[in-house]
């Protein structure tokens, strides 16, 4: 029975006047109410305050492991025999494989850029070259994070090579504090004597109780030199290991031999990998750490390294959190870019753009991912990716880049070639500077030199049309320019606009008529305008070449 009959049969009896029923049982009814009201709020309030205070969730550790010069298929979890990762290829059952994983620019110091801004790499002005000075005004996720709670540190190659600048007359820290006092003996010679897992070890040591972790594990490995044999000596590895030496390389036992000390450098990351994740399980903080697992550009070999190719800048990726990721052991074959790790480890951390002070990224957390048990293609937007290159070593007159953008999409490769007429791979007479000396490098060019043998030198070495297009899924290696192909004219429209569109947008000097500007930024190694110098009569040594590189027969 409501308040209103109850009132009526309780009091219409009595003989009372109405005026003065009403006004007493209006203030009685408002009353109640307010009493009422009352009892509910301390209702609330008791059982509130009898409940378990939910806690909000502890924000993950992050342990970023980049290997320095590896391609996608040389894993195991993709498939590859002849090289053994089973730390890569834990993380991956253990959590997600990326099938479809690129950096935006295939050399050192642009490729960790990006990773570090959530940017690509033509919207970070001297930092989208190789060994330049890197700009102030663009904060790194490691820093935000230092300065949100995290306890953040690196061990051996963090962002590099180049100048970071400084903050108040100190190195900037753009992968967080170094850890690198621990050191081993190699395996091999060339190979990094820094105790990569002790280090970490040595990290975690130092760390704040209760603190969430960040750290950079930046191995050395596979970046040349290699100790010639060392995959056969020292592991046991055999030439017919190898199941497919790539077409645009002669299949001879000196490449194949190259092709395998590369591999056992490979493995040496993997092994201090695996001993961090053992370091982690034993002392019960894996579960609630994020591992992403990567490289920073392809293999150090001709027409790979500092190139715009599928085996430069298709990359390893796989990611494990057993915390945080649904329905371990998925393949994902989205298109993921590395602008796209910035914002998941801020998202992860529980931070903003805006309250990290970092400049707006433009890549996409990929926490998307870990939250959903679907696998294969996820995400519909992820339909492309952007690659692209300016400034990498020195080599050109004037110091030189070498300007390209490209676009992955529809299972196409669309590059642009903004100078044709300059040398992808730097100048002849300086010894293709853009290419790591190496075995495999100097067996091409003597294909050339000795042989008279053409081919394998201008796959490798030899100038490029103004554009290319690659079926990438049918032709990995990107051995057919279909560019010319009238069946393909309209795709290539299609992918050109597609490509142009974007870049505008992201402000992108070298669509907008103001590319210049990249080639006027200083390199900040101590071979800057090496060309000029070495053709005036100078000795600057270029140590990552070897003498026999250099082509004085086909000077310009």
């Amino acid at each position: 029975m409501n308040y209103a009959a109850n009132l009526r049969v309780k009091f219409l009896p009595e003989k009372r006047n109405v005026q003065s029923f009403v006004r007493l049982h209006i203030k009685n009814y408002d009353t109640m109410l307010k009493y009422s009201a009352f009892l509910i709020f301390f209702s609330v309030v008791a059982f509130v305050g009898c409940q378990p205070r939910q806690e909000q969730p502890k924000p993950p550790n992050i342990l970023f492991a980049i290997a320095d010069d590896a391609s996608w298929k040389h894993f195991g979890a993709y498939g590859c025999a002849w090289v053994k990762t089973p730390a890569f290829d834990r993380v991956a059952s253990q959590g997600i494989l990326f099938t479809q994983a690129w950096t935006p620019n295939a050399k050192c110091a642009p490729s960790r850029a990006a990773i570090l801004t959530g940017r690509n790499s033509w919207q970070l002005e001297e930092a989208a070259n190789h060994s330049p000075v890197f700009p102030a005004k663009f904060k790194t996720y490691a820093e935000a994070l230092g300065e949100n709670g995290y306890w953040v540190g690196s061990t051996a190659k963090g962002w590099a090579p180049g100048d970071p600048g400084e903050i108040n007359g100190k190195l900037r820290e753009l992968t967080g504090s170094k850890f690198d006092g621990h050191k081993t003996q190699p395996p091999a010679k060339f190979i990094s004597n820094n105790d990569y897992a002790k280090n970490f070890g040595a990290f975690l040591e130092a760390r704040p109780k209760g603190q969430p972790f960040c750290f950079w594990y930046g191995s050395l490995e596979p970046h040349r030199a290699y100790e010639f044999e060392a995959g056969i000596n020292y592991g046991g590895k055999s030439l017919d290991d190898i199941d497919r030496v790539p077409p645009f390389w002669p299949d001879v036992d000196t490449v194949r031999t190259d092709m395998l000390d590369y591999a056992f450098e490979i493995e040496y990351f993997d092994q201090h990998l695996q001993r961090m994740l053992q370091m982690l399980e034993d002392a019960g903080e894996l579960e609630n750490t994020i591992v992403i697992v990567t490289a920073d550009n392809g293999m150090p070999f001709p027409r790979i390294k500092g190139q715009v190719y599928e085996y430069s800048n298709h990359l390893p990726l796989a990611i494990m959190w057993p915390d945080g990721i649904k329905k371990p052991g998925r393949v994902i074959d989205d298109l993921v870019s590395f602008i796209d790790f910035a914002p998941t480890f801020l998202e992860l951390a529980g931070l903003t753009v805006e309250k990290s002070g970092m400049q707006p990224v433009t890549g996409r957390s990929l926490t998307e991912y870990f939250r959903t048990e679907e696998e294969g293609k996820v995400v519909k937007e992820r339909s492309y990716v952007l690659v692209g290159k300016e400034r990498h070593d020195v080599g050109r007159p004037d110091d030189q880049g070498y300007p390209v953008r490209g676009i992955v999409s529809r299972g196409f490769l669309y590059l642009r070639n903004f100078e044709p007429d300059r040398w992808p791979k730097g100048n002849p007479e300086t010894g293709y500077l853009n290419c790591d000396g190496s075995p495999t490098k100097t067996y091409i060019l003597d294909t050339r030199r000795k042989k008279g043998e053409w081919r394998y030198w201008q796959q490798n070495f030899g100038k490029r049309p103004a554009e290319e297009l690659y079926l990438i899924e049918q032709d990995p290696f990107c051995m057919t320019n279909l560019i010319d192909e009238p069946i393909f004219a309209g795709l290539k429209m299609i992918l050109e606009q597609e490509m142009i569109e974007k870049l505008t947008e992201q402000g992108d000097p070298r669509v907008m008529g103001e590319g210049k500007i990249f080639d006027n930024f200083p390199y900040s190694g101590a071979v800057q305008n090496y060309y000029n110098r070495y053709m005036a009569g100078e000795d600057v040594p270029a140590g990552w070449v070897n003498k026999t590189d250099y082509d004085s027969d086909l000077m310009e």
